[in-house]
């Protein structure tokens, strides 16, 4: 272990025990979506905290997403000392089984309307501060947990240079200032990043000619409907051995805690599709240098709350984090089974967020009950779906084992079974 530093791992499984000891000075909610900027939602982010979800209506993140699945994983976890707001109410099925298996309460849950949610929780007096994913256009600022100029700074891609760890060589162009054609670009491969895209969207790797015009066509896209400032053009890291996820918490005191690390599951264009943990051989230590200074930074700003960074290990030994995110991620939940999995014997698990199963969610529940009895399988969020008059349920879950290959083995069985995924 790196002596230096003593930092310990979090004994709790829940994201409000995580927050526990920063939120006794007011009344804390938990809004569990992202904004959006699509025509769909009610309070659109297009003022001040652009955030690139999709360049034209057509290629948005979908409603079901960012209002429904992506805030039920994390619903799943938030224990029962801050109120979860959801504008779209779980299947009763999944809350029973939420219920049984993570010890949510129902009443923890704060069920707002959709269409008026952002104003009601600015003038709402029983939420004096709310804590987010990505700040938002139509929330007061005061109710903002983390000063939302602050934050939507932090989450920024252009400010991966200033927290103070190796990264990429890079150049941050303001497209106000810099027309595309004047950008001095690399030979390839590289890298262009619009500065806040959404789970992948806005990251485009440079290989050949027609990557470029394709990503200037994005680009071109995102600036005429006005989402869009400032871009990032990155050196590509070459012989990457592995691409980690590593996370922990900071507290308001700048003390931290260890929340672990995942080997990032993505395709090959870098779009994420989940992690891969192994609980009690990862070696953390190798990363408390970075989460030490990017811990001090976010101190530093005023933040506190989870942060995850993405790091590259190429085969010299060389470490480049090419991500920050000063939020929830969206392995954090995986993270956070660590001692209950542990206590079972399972070592090694794998969240995804493309497992799909055809059935309601109710027949699921009975067709895989031997296997969530023995947190096998621990699902996160389900959504039911039909298609050609079929109906399936698409879940976010993590499939666990004593060894990878045993985790290998269940995820046959279940296939088996009927359940399928992408990755």
């Amino acid at each position: 272990m790196n002596s230096k530093y003593n930092f310990q791992y979090f004994q709790g499984n829940s994201l409000s025990d995580l927050f526990a000891e920063d939120i006794t000075d007011a009344s804390y909610g938990f809004i569990l979506n992202y904004p959006a900027t699509a025509s769909w939602a009610a309070y659109p982010n297009r003022k001040k905290y652009f955030i690139q979800d999709g360049s034209s209506e057509a290629s948005k993140t979908s409603f079901d997403k960012i209002c429904q699945k992506e805030p039920w994983k994390n619903l799943a976890v938030l224990g029962d000392r801050i109120p979860g707001i959801v504008i779209i109410p779980p299947p009763n099925s999944l809350l029973e089984y939420w219920q049984e298996h993570f010890g949510l309460k129902h009443c923890n849950i704060e069920m707002m309307d959709c269409s008026t949610y952002l104003d009601d929780l600015s003038q709402s007096d029983g939420f004096d501060k709310l804590i987010t994913l990505f700040p938002f256009d139509n929330l007061n600022p005061e109710k903002h947990a983390i000063d939302s100029d602050t934050h939507y700074r932090l989450l920024s891609k252009a400010t991966l240079n200033e927290l103070g760890v190796q990264c990429p060589k890079y150049e941050s162009y303001n497209l106000h200032t810099y027309s595309l054609e004047d950008i001095q670009l690399p030979e390839f491969p590289y890298l262009i990043k619009t500065s806040h895209g959404l789970s992948g969207e806005g990251t485009y790797i440079i290989k050949s000619p027609s990557d470029l015009n394709y990503c200037f066509e994005e680009i071109r896209k995102y600036l005429n409907i006005k989402l869009l400032d400032t871009i990032i053009v990155s050196e590509f890291v070459k012989n990457e051995v592995h691409n980690y996820c590593v996370q922990f918490y900071v507290n308001k005191t700048g003390e931290i805690t260890l929340i672990g690390t995942t080997s990032q599951l993505v395709t090959p264009e870098g779009n994420y599709l989940g992690g891969l943990i192994d609980y009690h051989n990862t070696d953390m230590s190798k990363f408390f240098e970075m989460i030490a200074t990017i811990g001090e930074y976010a101190h530093k700003q005023g933040y506190f709350g989870v942060i995850g960074f993405d790091v590259l290990e190429d085969r010299d030994g060389q470490f480049y984090a090419i991500d920050a995110n000063f939020r929830v991620n969206g392995s954090t939940p995986l993270c956070l089974q660590r001692h209950t999995l542990l206590g079972l014997g399972k070592e090694v698990a794998k969240y995804s967020s493309d497992y799909r199963m055809e059935g309601t969610l109710d027949s699921i529940l009975v067709t895989l009950k031997p296997e969530l009895d023995r947190k096998d399988l621990i699902i996160l969020s389900a959504l039911e779906k039909a298609k050609y008059g079929k109906i399936y349920t698409e879940i976010y879950a993590i499939a666990t084992g004593e060894t990878i290959q045993e985790m290998q083995q269940l995820e046959q069985k279940l296939q088996d079974k009927g359940l399928q995924w992408l990755t």
